[in-house]
């Protein structure tokens, strides 16, 4: 039975209303799914204006790059970037795993796979609370290589509600679930080796981008020469993406 919000296609998938690129929607549904009152997210409106960069709380945990279609198909061809739907070959799982990394099978739901990329690794997994819903998730899923991984998430009905409450809160009209949308929603973060790593659910697993000091944030110089500006660079002076950083709540 079809379950208002949620679109299932003719292939049988399942695609949600997608979340509306508001800090404080991604907030409010963080904290829906587990995570301490203590986190938040917050708008980037410069990477270079040290005023603009001073009001965000700082360590940033991850960054969420939000980026329409041109630019994203552009850096993925230049990069030669393996993607998921082309063949799926990522086999990692388990404790050792330096991130946790879900390939994305529901559709229109890019924004939520961000937020759960951006909490379920780096320095604000301390910050979810145990016996949570995303905490219980992540903890069944992370045993599990990518395609019962996805299940996970896929299945979760819970999830889906706690999506779709979400996602009808916001400034604009949230669009229905079989409308086409093309905005893509990437998450940076630090993994457990210490790496940054762009998490995406339509990749082929997560991307390890180099290593970063124990001091470095997702905001020091080289977590964003190495991630954002890859993709900043190839716009050319046109502000059609957005950046949202997760850090304490002040």
């Amino acid at each position: 039975m079809s379950i208002e919000g949620v679109h299932i296609d003719s292939s049988g998938r399942k695609a949600f209303i997608p979340l509306e690129n508001n800090p404080e929607v991604f907030t409010s549904l963080v904290h829906d799914l587990g995570a301490s009152d203590e986190l938040g997210f917050y708008d980037v409106f410069s990477i270079d204006d040290p005023d603009l960069l001073a009001v965000i709380p700082r360590p940033v945990y991850a960054l969420i790059f939000i980026t329409p279609p041109d630019i994203y198909n552009t850096v993925r061809e230049e990069e030669r970037t393996p993607l998921a739907n082309q063949k799926l070959t990522y086999d990692k799982c388990g404790p050792d795993e330096p991130v946790v990394w879900f390939n994305q099978t529901i559709g229109h739901a890019c924004g939520l796979y961000a937020l759960i990329h951006s909490i379920a690794n780096g320095g604000a997994r301390p910050f979810l609370k145990k016996g949570s819903l995303l905490d219980r998730l992540i903890e069944e899923a992370t045993p599990l290589t990518p395609v019962p991984r996805a299940r996970v998430l896929y299945d979760s009905a819970e999830l889906e509600e706690k999506h779709i409450r979400a996602a009808r809160t916001g400034d604009s009209r949230a669009p229905g679930a079989d409308e086409p949308v093309g905005l893509h929603f990437i998450a940076f973060t630090k993994g457990k080796d210490g790496h940054l790593y762009e998490l995406e659910g339509d990749t082929d697993g997560p991307l390890d981008l180099g290593p970063l000091e124990d001091g470095e944030d997702m905001l020091s110089e080289k977590a964003l020469k190495n991630g954002v500006r890859r993709f900043i660079d190839v716009a050319n002076g046109e502000l059609q993406f957005s950046i949202v950083a997760l850090a304490r709540s002040e």
